[in-house]
């Protein structure tokens, strides 16, 4: 479809054709689709796609209907039923509205359907686009828990260098960590003029995949035939990406990749080392709070920031003792909502209102998670510091000793100075 906007039936029909082989092997399907503004491109016989976002959603508009029917069409000669499923990053960020979507595709699957799902690009805009298909592709199958997911493009595979290029580029066969393998490869495959993706937004998709659990493979698409073979080594060229040992639970999952965060909660070095670590829960107490920006409400998803500026080791170990501290102290006291009576008021509420405004910015600090907050960012900056056992004197109530939960932390914190820092953090959605 890159030159002429017409579908490429012969591609089109060997995917059909290899879907309905794998539901005759037992194996469950969904179908992550692009192609609508393509489509309403030439139905409108207009040369280019235009560069306004209306333009862009009238075309996804007239084109989207004629592409699933084609689809309709082509599953029509196996007589394979199938539904179209239009999503966009805002139908799922409120959690109800996202198990229903998830539990709208354990019944298609359960009914034999092939579901088809696009981004929703007449509706869609930058704050709760997916931004190109790979995302979306890995952000279904961590919805439906897949075992697997392929990932179709015009190459066989991630290599070290350009292989249109360099003679010398080497296909990589298995990656465990897609961090690890970002400066060793070739990500110069831009995607097409139609499509928003490249090799790039690929191993974006890879990284959310495979920390839900789902391997995930880079293959050809001439011969979408071969992802039948799955993952064995007599499977013809790609490159696997293996699924995380432990993956994140889907609360996590959904938290770190379908929610636009509305503001920063910045930790210090100490309270970054204890969240690295599975052990921990993913639960943040004030303690390690070092201020949070922002105009964001209990309930949001906010990003969990460290400052660029690393603290020493002797500084980062004392704070990590500190905040350990803190977390035993919380296990053990007293509910909140039932401060001791007659007990002294801190020192540290007494001195809450004189804590220094937060001076901190966005460039001043680097994303290493995502959370859902506890409390407003204007509370998270009151309690910042603070014994957990405090923060009803502080608030006059307290829901949670926490004040930020569910946390995954996608840049170890032996990572999160690397080099390779600024590229990292910008390709958070």
């Amino acid at each position: 479809m890159k030159r002429t906007h017409q579908p490429l039936l012969s591609t089109l029909s060997s995917v059909v054709e290899t879907v309905v082989k794998l539901r005759s092997m037992g194996h469950k399907v969904v179908l992550v689709s692009s192609g609508a503004i393509g489509v309403g491109l030439q139905r409108m016989n207009m040369p280019s796609r235009p560069k306004g976002l209306s333009g862009k959603q009238a075309l996804a508009a007239i084109g989207q209907g004629r592409l699933i029917a084609l689809w309709d069409n082509l599953f029509g000669q196996f007589e394979q039923p199938i539904a179209q499923v239009l999503l966009t990053r805002g139908d799922i960020s409120d959690r109800t509205r996202y198990l229903n979507a998830v539990n709208t595709f354990k019944e298609l699957l359960s009914l034999g359907v092939v579901p088809i799902v696009n981004e929703n690009d007449t509706v869609s805009v930058s704050e709760i686009k997916f931004g190109d298909n790979d995302t979306l592709s890995a952000i279904t199958a961590s919805m439906i828990s897949a075992d697997y997911l392929f990932l179709l493009t015009d190459v066989d595979g991630l290599y070290t260098a350009n292989p249109r290029k360099d003679p010398d580029a080497r296909l990589v066969e298995t990656v465990d960590n897609v961090s690890a393998i970002r400066n060793q490869v070739s990500t110069a495959t831009a995607g097409s003029s139609l499509g928003t993706g490249g090799m790039e937004t690929k191993l974006i998709a890879a990284e959310i995949a495979t920390a839900a659990g789902v391997t995930t493979s880079i293959c050809s698409s001439r011969h979408p035939e071969n992802t039948a073979h799955g993952q064995r080594r007599s499977a013809p060229r790609h490159t696997c990406f293996t699924a995380a040992a432990n993956p994140v639970r889907d609360l996590k999952s959904w938290v770190s990749h379908t929610l636009h965060p509305a503001g920063s909660v910045v930790i210090d070095a100490g309270a970054y080392r204890v969240l690295s670590k599975r052990t921990s829960g993913g639960r943040l107490l004030p303690a390690g709070v070092l201020g949070a920006f922002g105009d964001f409400s209990s309930g949001q998803a906010v990003r969990i920031c460290v400052k660029i500026e690393k603290a020493s080791e002797e500084e980062e170990e004392f704070q990590r003792n500190a905040y350990n501290q803190h977390r035993q102290v919380a296990k053990s006291s007293l509910p909140l909502s039932e401060p001791a009576s007659g007990a002294d008021t801190p020192r540290e509420t007494e001195e809450e209102e004189e804590h220094p405004p937060f001076e901190l910015t966005e460039d001043d600090v680097v994303e290493v998670g995502r959370g859902l907050a506890n409390y407003n960012f204007s509370q998270i900056n009151r309690l910042k510091g603070l014994n957990s056992s405090h923060m009803p004197r502080v608030l006059g109530y307290a829901d949670s000793e926490y004040v930020v939960e569910s946390i995954t932390i996608a840049l170890p914190a032996d990572s999160a100075f690397s080099p390779s820092l600024s590229r990292q953090v910008s390709r958070s959605p």
